[in-house]
């Protein structure tokens, strides 16, 4: 597996939490309404699913064979990872501190190395023991 199918593996399972069980909304068959903290999630995973993409693609690039990175066919593939990587952060339920160190990181970091060490503080935090 190369460094950019990591990083992506590991940005995806940075997300944290789990999938939120789709409750019937009492609210006749309309969705139920979104959070402030879950538009701002929603919001963040959109904007970062093309970096993401864009820091793998990078790293493919510096890493692989020329004929090796010429078979990934990213006209396809790109938009595919980008779509998956935002589906999976949308999915997750965050807290607000992920939710913040998304949208921090985001901000300030401009390079790929800095923006996945910055995205990596976004993991669930442990519980302490009693």
């Amino acid at each position: 597996m190369t460094r950019a199918a990591v990083s992506l593996l590991l940005v995806t399972i940075a997300c944290g939490g789990t999938k939120p069980t789709s409750a019937t909304p009492d609210n006749h068959g309309e969705p139920p309404s979104t959070t402030e903290l879950e538009r701002r999630r929603d919001a963040t995973c959109e904007s970062l699913g093309p970096r993401i993409t864009e820091c793998a693609i990078a790293d493919a690039r510096s890493t692989l064979p020329p004929d090796e990175f010429a078979k990934l066919d990213l006209e396809k593939t790109a938009p595919v990872h980008t779509q998956k990587f935002i589906d999976s952060c949308k999915g997750q339920t965050m807290s607000s501190r992920q939710v913040r160190v998304y949208e921090v990181c985001q901000r300030e970091e401009t390079e790929c190395e800095p923006l996945m060490v910055c995205l990596d503080h976004a993991k669930p935090e442990a519980t302490a023991a009693p």
